[in-house]
């Protein structure tokens, strides 16, 4: 089956990335991302997340994000929200739309979801290692107990969605091809990210 087509609203926040399956707890103040959620309750409740590639107002995109469903709102009484989004499918910008809405909107390709992933027990282990050792340096307070529970693409994707990276490595994080690569490239981001003051000498097995 091939991919499937879509009309997407589309929401660009840098560092911010949705997962399939995943939450995404958003605050939403801006008057035409407010227009846009409103837009979204009245329709089909999605929501396109994507990174922008740049500044200015209408920043240029990167090619790949993740729509979401409006899984809870709270509307605020001075016209904010509150939103979780629930992950859907990863898409593919086709083209802009010429549009006259506030927001933009684009055509995209939704990419099939891969089935549920499992990670090589090594693999899951460096991670975890990894994390420990990068929430330690950073300063991070983390339930480890509730974290060792997760499966292993709850694990990856949420590590994935809060790590404070820049841009282009988030982007290159929801971009890998499969949860191994993404584990991998998580591990070793975290082990760069997070040295410190030089003396770590933790290699990557």
């Amino acid at each position: 089956m091939g991919a499937q087509s879509t009309r997407l609203s589309i929401f660009p926040l840098p560092g911010a990335l949705l997962f399939p399956r995943m939450h995404l707890p958003l605050h939403i103040f801006e008057p035409r991302y407010r227009a846009m959620v409103s837009d979204s309750l009245a329709r089909d409740r999605r929501i396109g997340m994507i990174q922008p590639r740049g500044g200015g107002t209408v920043p240029p995109l990167f090619d790949i994000g993740c729509a979401g469903k409006i899984a809870q709102f709270e509307a605020l009484d001075d016209g904010r929200f509150n939103l979780v989004l629930e992950g859907l499918a990863l898409f593919r910008i086709v083209r802009e739309l010429d549009v006259t809405t506030p927001f933009r909107q684009v055509e995209a390709e939704l990419l099939p979801a891969p089935d549920m992933e499992t990670l090589p027990h090594a693999a899951r282990a460096a991670l975890e290692a990894e994390s420990r050792r990068f929430a330690d340096a950073q300063g991070y307070a983390v339930d480890w107990d509730s974290v060792s529970r997760l499966d292993d693409e709850s694990l990856v994707n949420g590590v994935a969605q809060i790590a404070p990276f820049d841009v282009a490595a988030k982007q290159a994080l929801i971009e890998a091809p499969s949860l191994a690569d993404r584990a991998e490239l998580l591990t070793q981001l975290m082990a760069f990210f997070g040295r410190t003051d030089g003396d770590d000498t933790a290699t990557l097995q």
